[in-house]
């Protein structure tokens, strides 16, 4: 990878620290790095807050009751889609897998569910619903897993090499990999800049677009498939990046954004949020 010295954008932490980074450029690969990135011992600290709602089932407010309404549709079409892809019902691995609802909802579906969960909340309610959680890469066998799904988690990656290798090496040699991540390429991305809320730095430490996510999984042989929208995300990013910007939600101007930039996708193809699926090849 080669990055630029000068940064595509300088972007702040609204939700933690507060603190300053920049995002720097492979023209090359277009993908964007966060910069610097924190020590490991420090990236914890990062994702200290309630306001992080992927590691909590809290339903305190209507924006969280409203968010949960809607993940639980969007589980029900991952599970859906997997099945699709799959020649049959065989065994998931789920690259952090949050409180575990995807999986339970897999094993529901006679999927034999396995995740693993880096936050020790997050992982004690997904425990709690009966999904085995493996905490090591070391555990799992090679070629285990008929699927392999990360849900807005390779943006969290420290090693993005690392990580792509761990998931070849554990796919079987006809298995599937869905993995989904935020498009900077994006209306909403382009008219919030800054404050757009899916750079969440220094949570994200990886800024995938289309050419990206193609040439690097293609380096371990892993061939993309197909490429599609995730349509609420624009609403949920829009909401939070007009918080960013002006203190406020402003509901009816978020709605407003994340349906241009949806209507906007259907031409440019580039929406808030990109589902990839790769097969090993």
């Amino acid at each position: 990878m080669n990055f630029s010295k000068e940064p595509y954008i300088k972007v702040k932490d609204y939700s933690v620290s507060g603190e300053q980074f920049e995002l720097l450029m492979d023209e090359n690969l277009q993908l964007l790095k966060t910069y610097p990135q924190p020590a490991l011992s420090d990236l914890p600290n990062y994702y200290e807050s309630e306001d992080y709602i992927s590691h909590t089932d809290n339903k305190r407010s209507l924006f969280e009751k409203v968010y949960h309404f809607v993940k639980r549709k969007a589980i029900r079409d991952k599970v859906s889609l997997i099945e699709y892809w799959s020649v049959e019902k065989g065994s998931v691995l789920d690259i952090g897998s949050g409180t575990g609802d995807f999986l339970a909802e897999a094993k529901q579906q006679n999927w034999k569910a396995v995740g693993m969960e880096p936050s020790d909340k997050a992982k004690a309610l997904a425990k709690q619903k009966g999904i085995c959680i493996i905490d090591t890469y070391p555990e799992l066998e090679d070629h285990f897993f008929d699927v392999i799904t990360m849900w807005h988690v390779l943006e969290h990656v420290p090693d993005l090499e690392f990580q792509i290798k761990e998931l070849k090496r554990l796919l079987k040699p006809d298995g599937v990999i869905f993995i989904a991540v935020p498009n900077f390429k994006s209306y909403d991305a382009n008219h919030y800049g800054k404050f757009w809320a899916a750079f969440d730095v220094p949570r994200h430490l990886w800024h995938f677009s289309k050419t990206a996510m193609e040439k690097i999984f293609a380096q371990e042989n892993l061939k993309l498939k197909k490429v599609q929208p995730m349509w609420f995300d624009s609403f949920y990013v829009s909401l939070l990046s007009e918080k960013y910007k002006t203190g406020k939600m402003n509901p009816f101007k978020a709605f407003w954004i994340g349906l241009q930039s949806n209507l906007k996708g259907r031409k440019s193809l580039e929406y808030s949020s990109h589902i990839y699926i790769f097969k090993n090849s």
